[in-house]
């Protein structure tokens, strides 16, 4: 009788589970850990997808964006690349920028002209997630490491002419008598050495070995719920940050649930992290080595300690390893602004009429400075713009686009040298910011205003 009991409350739970897990899927912060799929289902399954996916993000950015290829005339970044300049953010039809800066934001979100590419910009596929790379990043890593950072299910699509200088030009706080130190080249675990020994110290040197050192990462990993065909290496701190800049890769935050609300992430340099105070993408972490640290532990796996363990977590020694990293990065400099004085203003010698008449707009009219201060134009500080001010909340390709929150005061140094813009890079161009903050903060600036000072940020 007790044998009966058992087996009968024993199927009792076997029946129970099985109709729990037919029932609807209730809140969750956490990954699913046990693979309910073989990895050839999903691949099949998510590359059959990949078309229709990107096709849908392909035709969202030609909705909200002019993208041709149409830089300024005589602008370049550091190493010579075109800077693509006009406001590119597509406005809604029989409007101008003047009548929407003559509109109460109320007015504006309640007559839904608020522009599309002012709204938040979703990852290439929102439900996913997960880093991606540029096509030219991708084939540099595999023809110098023969390591592939290709995904099976997505490509990144914003067109290259918007994305940084490929590749980055490197500058050192101690060595700026040398200028650019990466010869043009990608650094990598194959010439690192080569390019920085004799420059670098021991301890900066293996902590540039250790940023260009793979790692298991949530998509780059052995195990068969990756996103790369083949059991990957991972990937490391300067595969998104390229040379100790950027290279526009993209993420989503790690710190937000549920996956609607989720932030992409538009990788930021590294330049001039020396300077800075806050880091991470909610920028709870206070100096560089926290974040150096949290990365590897959590951000790489989309803030889940329980799919790190699963899929390889790297846990760095905070005494040498995360110090040695530390102190590389906060060599990084900015480019070199030959313009301003040792105080971060225009010599009015070297400057033009319109860089002058548009700093005087940054640090009057623009309310610019109120935020970024100089030298290196950023007060440490973070702001909530309110943006949602604006918009009604609503879903786009995935994303909920409702309140960013507070986001960080990232500094101006070198800016012409960074697009996209934003934390989440939805404005492609200098002139679309300016377009975008003349809104929000309110200063209804007039068209040769925004003109001089963008003229004034290409200048920093």
């Amino acid at each position: 009788m007790k044998m009966r009991t058992i087996s009968a409350l024993l199927a009792s739970s076997l029946f129970s589970v099985g109709a729990l897990a037919a029932s609807p899927a209730v809140p969750n912060s956490y990954a699913p850990v046990v693979d309910s799929e073989s990895f050839d289902t999903v691949r099949e399954r998510m590359q059959a997808a990949k078309p229709e996916v990107l096709g849908r993000f392909k035709a969202l950015l030609e909705q909200r964006y002019d993208l041709a290829d149409r830089p300024l005339s005589g602008v370049t970044t550091g190493t010579g690349k075109p800077v693509q300049g006009g406001v590119r953010v597509k406005l809604p039809a029989g409007t101008s920028w003047q009548d929407l800066a003559a509109l109460a934001p109320d007015e504006i979100k309640s007559r839904d002209l608020w522009p599309a590419g002012f709204l938040p910009l979703p990852h290439e596929h929102q439900a996913e997630g997960g880093m991606l790379f540029p096509q030219h990043q991708i084939d540099a890593i595999r023809t110098q490491e023969e390591r592939d950072l290709t995904r099976f299910d997505l490509d990144f699509q914003l067109p290259a002419h918007f994305t940084p200088e490929f590749p980055p030009a490197i500058y050192l706080t101690t060595r700026p008598d040398l200028g650019d130190v990466s010869q043009g080249k990608v650094v990598s675990l194959t010439n690192y050495y080569e390019l920085f020994s004799g420059i670098l110290n021991p301890k900066q040197l293996d902590g540039l070995r250790l940023l260009l050192t793979p790692f298991p990462q949530q998509q780059f990993n052995a195990t068969a719920d990756r996103r790369s065909l083949r059991p990957s290496q991972g990937v490391a701190c300067l595969d998104c940050h390229v040379n100790g800049h950027t290279n526009a890769a993209t993420h989503l935050v790690g710190d937000i649930r549920p996956q609607a609300h989720r932030h992409r992430i538009d990788t930021p340099t590294l330049r001039g992290v020396n300077v800075q105070r806050l880091f991470g993408s909610q920028r709870a972490l206070k100096t560089i080595e926290d974040f150096t640290e949290f990365e590897q532990r959590a951000a790489y796996f989309d803030g889940d300690p329980v799919i790190a363990t699963k899929k390889g977590v790297n846990v760095l020694e905070r005494g040498s390893q995360v110090h040695f990293m530390g102190e590389f990065q906060a060599l990084l400099d900015f480019p070199p602004a030959p313009k301003l004085d040792v105080f971060g203003r225009l010599d009015p010698a070297k400057a033009s009429e319109a860089e002058l008449r548009g700093q005087g707009v940054f640090f009057g009219k623009g309310q610019c400075a109120a935020c970024h201060q100089p030298p290196y134009y950023t007060d440490n500080l973070m702001h909530n713009l309110k943006a949602e001010r604006f918009f009604k909340e609503q879903d786009i390709a995935g994303r909920l686009a409702s309140a960013d929150g507070p986001i960080k005061t990232f500094p101006l140094r070198g800016i012409k040298d960074s697009a996209p813009y934003l934390h989440d890079g939805r404005l492609l161009t200098l002139d679309d910011t300016v377009e975008f903050f003349n809104l929000v903060l309110g200063t209804k600036l007039s068209e040769e205003e925004k003109k001089d000072l963008v003229a004034f940020l290409l200048t920093l």
